[in-house]
């Protein structure tokens, strides 16, 4: 195969038989409708960004008649293309080949462009070509606006640079993609299934051990408390605020006066499910005094205020990956009386589903978000065995649980290496730097 420079930013080069376009060429961007606009009473499907993947599938089960429509979202009908123009959408590979829309048209958020292709170009290929990530990426350099809100101008879009083959290899290397990618895709959700079967095994073993001990079949005593009814009989159940102190963080705004010192703080952001997310970490400016109230000592236990429902209470245990690290108002900091709770048993508690409920059921819901507070966070009910029992228990779960974690390290790898081949694949298709021949397609489509 021979092959030619393609001088373009994103991409060193091309078949020498697949001609040079443009985008502008071979599709109209933001289409207006191809047959009579909608009545009324019309139903229209409804796409907001949400319904939209990261690999292409679309949520279209959401239908409104057209007058109940905000008249400044997006058209798009069935075969056209959509590609997410907004940070960080884009970059992640939100858009998709329009092929099941069940009404005649269909309206989605603002922050899509529309791409209808013409005769010149496949319009699955089209996608499949703006959804390389090599492309994206190139993109997401040439973004405008302002941080956090950078969107691809149409202007770009319409300006990128297309290689096309034949139309009959374009379509062949469509359905050679549409094969290949849906059997990644069903590996990835298999692996995916088989992390969250194993994060109930690990919900299960927490679940017995911090509510019952490491006894076979403890003696049981009622406790009158509708969270937690029986607990072995030498526990006992008491308020978290009994044995520990909950510390409120740093609220943000505030101006201050007089001399100042500069600090690390944690955002909510940095505090994830059952692990600290440190790559970003922000600094802020504030009196001695106040720096020294909400500092995070070694062995904090950090609860997160709001967020997914799921989230609420989750403790992540604190052991001084940063010195002199402020938190933030919306992260609790539990500071457990070590004689009396070990942080790392509280840590155990929240990940139960014991502490699950908890926290979901006390938790205040809004429509897509949820919080707790300092009040509901003093109040949970701990099961609390003696500090030798709580050391046991804890060691325990270590072991046990370090050989789940292996095998769900091993098998999220796995699913990073299938989404990094699929992405390469498609480069690798779109571009010409792999031929797909008739023989090729039968056989991915024979193992599909």
């Amino acid at each position: 195969m021979r092959v030619v420079a393609a001088t373009e930013p994103w991409l060193d080069t091309v078949p020498a038989d697949w001609p040079p376009s443009r985008i502008r060429n071979v599709a109209q961007l933001s289409p207006t409708y191809s047959d009579d606009p909608p009545s009324p009473e019309e139903m229209c499907t409804v796409v907001p960004m949400e319904s939209v993947s990261e690999t292409g599938s679309i949520d279209v089960s959401s239908v409104a008649p057209f007058a109940d429509i905000n008249g400044g979202l997006t058209l798009f009908e069935n075969r056209d293309v959509l590609f997410a123009k907004i940070t960080p959408c884009m970059e992640n590979g939100k858009g998709a080949f329009v092929n099941q829309v069940p009404t005649r048209y269909a309206f989605g958020s603002t922050e899509f462009h529309v791409l209808r292709a013409n005769y010149a170009v496949d319009p699955k290929f089209l996608y499949y070509y703006t959804f390389n990530s090599l492309y994206r990426a190139y993109a997401a350099e040439n973004m405008s606006g302002a941080a956090g809100q950078k969107r691809v101008s149409s202007r770009f879009l319409k300006d990128t640079r297309l290689f096309l083959p034949r139309l009959s290899e374009q379509e062949r290397i469509a359905a050679y993609l549409d094969t290949s990618c849906a059997a990644i895709d069903a590996a990835v959700t298999a692996k995916r299934r088989q992390i969250d079967t194993l994060d109930g095994v690990k919900k299960a073993i927490i679940q017995r051990a911090v509510t019952r001990g490491l006894e076979e079949n403890p003696t049981l005593r009622r406790t009158g408390n509708i969270w937690m009814v029986e607990v072995p009989s030498s526990w006992e159940l008491v308020s978290l605020k009994r044995i520990s102190e909950v510390q409120t963080g740093l609220t943000l705004g505030k101006v201050y006066e007089g001399a100042l010192i500069e600090r690390p703080y944690l955002r909510v952001a940095n505090v994830q499910d059952g692990h600290l997310n440190l790559g970003d970490v922000t600094r802020i400016d504030v009196p001695k005094e106040v720096a020294q109230r909400v500092t995070l000592r070694t062995d904090d236990v950090l609860m997160t205020e709001g967020g997914d429902l799921d989230k609420l209470g989750r403790g992540t245990i604190w052991t001084g990956e940063i010195a002199d690290c402020l938190h933030q108002n919306h992260i609790f900091a539990i500071r457990c009386f070590k004689h009396k709770l070990l942080p790392l048993f509280l840590a155990y508690l929240t990940a139960s589903q014991y502490g699950r409920d908890y926290f979901e059921a006390t938790g205040k819901r809004t429509t897509n978000l949820a919080s707790t507070n300092s009040t509901k966070v003093g109040l949970f009910p701990i099961p609390r065995p003696s500090i030798d029992e709580q050391h046991a228990i804890c060691e325990s779960l270590d072991a046990r649980l370090a050989h789940i974690r292996k095998i769900v390290g091993d098998i999220e790898r796995q699913v990073i290496t299938l989404v990094a081949y699929r992405k390469s694949l498609i480069h690798e298709c779109v571009t010409g730097q792999r031929r797909v021949t008739e023989a090729e397609l039968k056989r991915a489509q024979a193992h599909g």
